[in-house]
């Protein structure tokens, strides 16, 4: 099935008998065919159990099945729409920015503290990022948004990135996340991101980093 990269800010994805993808709702521009569109609680291949994770999480996006026969046409509020190949690996990105994906992969959710400890948890309250991240694992095509284009760096266990936890978009590989401060408690007051963070990518994989730091 796939993605079609049509402009930096719409893909299309053709939709095949017996085969579904998820998007997020209200990311659907156009289509053509005999398609539909569902609303669905469980989210992809993850079950009724990654869904509870999500909403504990907050990250409980609504997220829409997609069946038929035909083409779609999906972009959502003028983000730049990033297409990412998965041939087995996984892929950690947060709930907000996915578009659509593969109804091969299976999603799940993973708690960032469980990488970076209390720098994890410190990267949620005040970063105001999640602090947990939606997985999804397999094979299979991911669309992603993020504002003014996306860059993928990749990771080596000679070379860890450094990335401000608000233009972090996504990463895959075997990769370890850890969240640090160059600054003291009483500095971190009022900063949620620039020089006061920095979240260290270690390992063998790649990280997706966004133009802007400005969340969806």
């Amino acid at each position: 099935m796939g993605f079609r990269e049509i402009n930096s800010k719409m893909v299309e994805a053709t939709v095949l008998p017996g085969q579904r993808l998820f998007s997020q709702r209200g990311a659907m521009l156009a289509y053509q065919g005999e398609v539909s569109f569902t609303p669905n609680l469980q989210g992809g291949e993850g079950g009724i159990m990654s869904a509870i994770g999500r909403r504990v999480a907050n990250e409980a996006t609504p997220l829409m099945t997609v069946e038929g026969s035909g083409t779609v046409l999906f972009g959502h509020g003028g983000h730049h729409v990033q297409v990412i190949e998965l041939t087995g690996d996984t892929l950690y990105v947060e709930a907000d920015r996915l578009l659509a994906f593969e109804g091969t992969l299976r999603q799940g959710t993973m708690f960032m503290g469980a990488q970076g400890g209390v720098m994890g948890m410190v990267r949620g309250q005040v970063t105001g990022q999640g602090l947990f991240t939606t997985t999804l694992q397999g094979q299979g095509a991911v669309a992603v948004m993020a504002h003014g284009g996306v860059f993928e760096i990749p990771i080596t266990p000679q070379r860890p990135v450094h990335v401000d936890p608000q233009a972090y978009v996504a990463h895959h590989g075997d990769v370890r996340n850890k969240l640090s401060t160059a600054l003291g408690w009483r500095d971190m007051v009022g900063r949620g991101s620039g020089e006061g963070f920095q979240l260290e990518l270690s390992g063998n994989g790649s990280v997706f980093v966004q133009a802007s730091e400005d969340k969806l």
